[in-house]
C-alpha cells in the first residue's frame, strides 16, 4: 500500500501543479472549482457530476457536493483566462512543424428533451440526423511522439440565438488559431474543408496547409483547367511508401507530385499530392508547403496521414469519458464541461510526451490494464493507469486547496498599538 500511496501523492501534486499554473488568475472560489473538477475527471474518468463529486470525499453529503459543483459549472465565466493560461502552458511543444489537425465532429443525444439549445446533427458513426450539438475541434501533435494537445475546442448548436451557420463558427476557431500561435504549424483539413472560403484563408494569412480534396474539384493544370481526378489519372506515382493504417492494415502506395493552381487564385502556385493505392480512387491533397527536393511529396502524405490522430481524439474524448453521457442542462453549464475535459486531456497529453523520461508515467504505465507494454494511441493506458492509482486514494483533495484567509478584524490589536511586526520573540 505504501507503494500506491507514494504513487497516489505524485500524481495529486502533478495535477496540483497543473492547476496552480492554468489558475493564476482566478480567485480561490473559482481555483477551487476548477481543481476539483479537474481533479474529479482524472479520477472518475466519467463526466457525471455525481461520479466527480464521490472523488473529492467530502465531509458533507453528496447531494451538496453534486449542488456546488453544478451551481459553479454554470455561473463559471473566466473560460478565456483559464484556456489562455493552459495554451500558454502548452506553446513551448509548438513550432513551424507541428501538424495542427482541424475538424468537426458531434455530441449525439437522441434521447434528451430538457437539454439547452439542442440542435440537429448528422451522427458520424450512422450518417443518420440525430439531436445533438457540434464540437469543431483544432489539436496540436506533440514534436516527440505525435499525440494531441488540443488548442481550441467549441460546442456550438445551431438552435442558438445568434448562430449563422457552421462556416462562421470555424472561421472563428481558425482566427482564435492564428491569433495564438502566429503563421507557426502546418493545418492539416480533411474533404470537409474542401472549399475556397478556407483556401482564400489560408492563402491571404500566408499559413501552411494541406487539404484533401473532393473529386469534383476543378485545378489548373499547364494552363489548361481540368477536373482534379482526371488530372491524377495522367500519373502512376513516382515515389513509394509503406504505412501501417489507423485500423492496423499495411498500406503499399505510389506518390506523385503535380504543381497546378486552382482557378480562383490562379496566381498562386501550389502542390497537388495524389495517392495511389490508398483506396479505389486515388487520395488527392492540395498543399501550399513548398521544396526544392521533390520527395516532399512523401513529407506532404506522411503529414496528413497523421491527421487521423484527431479521429482518435475524439473517440477518446467520447469512450474514455463517456462524454455524450453529460447530464447538465445549461449550454454554459456544457460548455464548461467541454473546456474542463479539453483541459483534462491536454494534461494527458503533457504526460504523454515524457513516457521515456519519467519513472512516474513509466508506473501509470505498469498500472493500466492492457494487454500492450504501450499502445500506439498511449492515452488510454494513461487514463487508466491513473485511474486504478487514484482509485485506492482514501482522500480527496481539499487538503491541498489553499484555504481562504479570514477576515482581518477592524478592531485594533496590541501588536498594532506597540508597533510589534514580527512573531519571532514569541514561543509557541
Amino acid at each position: 500500500m505504501y507503494y500506491y500511496n507514494k504513487l497516489i501523492y505524485q500524481i495529486k501534486r502533478k495535477i496540483n501543479n497543473f492547476v496552480d499554473y492554468i489558475c493564476s488568475d482566478l480567485n480561490k472560489t473559482q481555483y477551487k472549482f476548477v481543481f476539483q473538477m479537474i481533479y474529479g475527471l482524472i479520477e472518475a474518468q466519467s463526466v457525471k457530476l455525481s461520479d466527480i463529486a464521490r472523488c473529492l470525499k467530502e465531509d458533507i453529503t453528496l447531494k451538496k457536493t453534486i449542488e456546488r459543483l453544478s451551481r459553479n459549472l454554470k455561473s463559471f465565466n473566466k473560460q478565456d483566462s483559464l484556456f489562455s493560461n493552459y495554451t500558454n502552458l502548452i506553446d513551448k511543444y509548438i513550432d513551424n512543424e507541428t501538424i495542427f489537425c482541424i475538424d468537426l465532429s458531434d455530441i449525439v443525444k437522441p434521447n434528451s428533451k430538457v437539454l439547452e439549445n439542442l440542435g440537429k446533427v448528422k451522427d458520424g458513426s450512422t450518417g443518420k440526423i440525430e439531436d445533438g450539438y457540434n464540437i469543431f475541434e483544432i489539436a496540436a501533435l506533440t514534436p516527440k511522439h505525435k499525440m494531441p494537445l488540443s488548442v481550441y475546442s467549441k460546442i456550438f448548436s445551431n438552435k442558438e440565438d445568434g448562430f449563422i451557420s457552421e462556416n462562421t463558427e470555424v472561421f472563428e476557431g481558425l482566427k482564435y488559431l492564428s491569433k495564438t500561435f502566429g503563421k507557426k504549424g502546418i493545418r492539416t483539413l480533411d474533404r470537409g474543408f474542401d472549399d475556397n472560403k478556407f483556401f482564400k484563408y489560408f492563402i491571404d494569412n500566408e499559413e501552411t496547409f494541406v487539404i484533401r480534396c473532393k473529386k469534383n474539384r476543378s485545378v489548373i493544370h499547364k494552363g489548361k483547367k481540368e477536373n482534379i481526378l482526371s488530372v491524377v489519372k495522367k500519373y502512376k506515382g513516382k515515389y513509394k511508401l509503406s504505412f501501417r493504417g489507423k485500423n492496423g492494415k499495411m498500406f503499399n502506395v505510389k506518390i506523385s507530385y503535380i504543381p497546378i493552381q486552382l482557378p480562383a487564385f490562379e496566381d498562386k502556385e501550389l502542390l497537388l499530392i495524389a495517392v495511389y493505392g490508398f483506396g479505389k480512387a486515388p487520395m488527392m491533397l492540395i498543399t501550399n508547403m513548398k521544396s526544392d527536393d521533390n520527395r516532399i511529396a512523401v513529407t506532404i502524405t506522411k503529414v496528413y496521414l497523421l491527421r487521423w490522430r484527431i479521429e482518435e481524439y475524439f473517440k477518446f474524448k467520447k469512450q474514455q469519458f463517456n462524454f455524450e453521457d453529460i447530464r447538465v442542462q445549461k449550454m454554459n453549464s456544457i460548455r464548461n464541461l467541454n473546456l474542463l475535459l479539453t483541459i483534462v486531456i491536454g494534461f494527458i497529453g503533457i504526460l504523454s510526451e515524457h513516457q521515456n523520461d519519467s519513472i512516474l508515467i513509466k508506473k501509470i504505465f505498469q498500472c493500466a490494464k492492457s494487454i500492450y507494454s504501450k499502445a500506439k494511441f498511449v492515452y488510454y493506458q494513461i487514463a487508466d493507469g491513473i485511474y486504478n492509482i487514484l482509485n485506492k486514494s482514501t482522500t480527496g483533495i481539499n487538503h491541498l486547496i489553499p484555504k481562504c484567509k479570514s477576515k482581518e478584524s477592524h478592531q485594533l490589536t496590541l501588536f498594532e498599538v506597540f508597533k510589534i511586526h514580527s512573531l519571532s520573540c514569541f514561543v509557541v
